[in-house]
């Protein structure tokens, strides 16, 4: 007997028992996406691996160490995608939808990174992203952040998370903060740990987001990037601010709060738990005006964030205790070749005329007592049974699974009037 074949460490699958609650989050996640007025672009899982090193940068770890890549049969270079925004924004330039243009589009599905699995942070993990080109002004930063507060409201879970801001600022006034920043580590130089080591000479910035306990008291007297605003960026995070606050969304400011890449400018933001351990993060956004430009488009400001979908769910698993189950509506059961012919003709006939209905068809035979089993466990409302004298006189036996009520017996040609009135959506 062959080995059984197992799934790839760090790529889960999800099962029935739980895609459920993967569709309920998804869905509540695209509702509120379209009520703002953003339009879906899907995009490959596949891209040239130079997309990610001009964007995420070559000395970075995604680049070096954790990024799927390999040479197809034409020796082209090609990477799963480690991150939405890269892609988004080719596409948008390949097909002109960026220049002179207000888009704002939205994506989900899988990415791919080679890292040690945890508890929310897996090889294959699913976000959706959300992008805005072709404005400027801090109304849309404002607009963005209150559109993830509402998906994170609206799934019940704001309470168990915080939003932290802060401004990166422009590309020239963090380089000159970046200079003040390189001078202070390496003056501390032997106080920091080899990972803040490297990371003094490549992403200086990133030192902040450190993680060492050691270390906490050298970054929290280390200069603060608020403190080297230029002023048209000092404006933009007021005005972000008094916008959020009108608008009843408290939020704290973190100034380490930071992003590594160049392209990066002004508003960063993140909305981050206690209750998921290390990986805290649920959804990070900010603004990458340079982004656009650096990948061969016309200078365009762009924003946008990302959210983890795996997060979430476990957020839900965690606090939400009314997720709703959908469950079939109708079982249908029949006890011979003849009665299971009728029964499937009545089955389509119902799904055509009520489309919402989940219709469970007992197929591969079984006495009466075993099928009726087999309805109670799916959960279905209802079950419709067609037997011998049910055929004789052509009706159908109707009855309650859930609720203590009478069977009733309704004729063949009052059955789809019959289920409309039951099935009848609330007013």
């Amino acid at each position: 007997m062959a080995n059984s074949i197992q799934a790839i460490r760090g790529m889960n699958d999800i099962l029935p028992n739980e895609s459920y609650l993967w569709l309920f989050v998804e869905n509540t996640i695209k509702n509120i996406l379209h009520s703002y007025g953003y339009q879906e672009i899907r995009l490959p899982i596949l891209e040239k691996t130079e997309l990610f090193k001009r964007t995420i940068g070559e000395a970075t770890d995604i680049v070096e160490k954790e990024m799927y890549t390999f040479l197809d049969r034409n020796q082209e270079s090609l990477t799963l995608r480690p991150e939405g925004t890269a892609g988004c924004v080719r596409a948008g330039i390949e097909h002109g939808l960026l220049y002179n243009q207000i888009q704002k589009l939205w994506y989900m599905g899988p990415y791919f990174r080679y890292e040690r699995p945890q508890k929310g942070r897996y090889r294959q993990f699913y976000q959706c992203g959300a992008e805005v080109f072709g404005i400027a002004t801090p109304d849309i930063d404002a607009e963005l952040i209150l559109m993830s507060a509402r998906i994170l409201e609206t799934l019940g879970l704001k309470s168990h998370v915080e939003l932290q801001l802060n401004s990166l600022g422009s590309i020239e006034s963090r380089q000159s903060y970046r200079k003040q920043l390189v001078a202070y580590f390496s003056d501390h130089q032997n106080q920091l740990d080899e990972d803040s080591q490297r990371r003094l000479t490549t992403n200086p910035l990133r030192i902040l987001d450190s993680k060492n306990p050691s270390m906490q008291t050298l970054i929290s007297a280390a200069p603060k990037l608020l403190d080297h605003l230029d002023s048209e960026s000092n404006d933009h995070f007021l005005k972000l601010q008094t916008y959020l606050k009108n608008a009843g969304l408290t939020f704290t400011i973190n100034s380490r709060l930071v992003r590594g890449l160049d392209y990066y400018t002004k508003t960063v933001f993140e909305w981050v738990t206690t209750d998921l351990g290390a990986q805290g993060t649920v959804c990070a956004g900010g603004r990458y005006d340079g982004l656009v430009e650096q990948l061969g488009g016309k200078q365009t400001p762009a924003l946008g964030f990302a959210i983890g979908i795996e997060r979430l769910i476990l957020l839900t698993q965690q606090f939400l205790t009314n997720i709703p189950v959908k469950e079939a509506d109708i079982y249908f059961m029949t006890d011979s070749e003849t009665t299971f012919q009728t029964g499937l003709k009545f089955a389509e006939e119902l799904r055509q005329n009520i489309p919402h209905l989940q219709i469970l068809q007992n197929c591969g035979g079984g006495s009466l007592k075993n099928q009726f089993k087999k309805a109670d466990k799916s959960g279905a409302r209802f079950a419709l049974i067609i037997g011998e004298q049910e055929f004789s006189t052509q009706s159908v036996a109707v009855k309650s699974l859930r609720e203590t009520t009478p069977q009733e017996i309704i004729s063949w040609s009052q059955l789809t009037s019959y289920f409309k009135e039951k099935f009848k959506p609330s007013p």
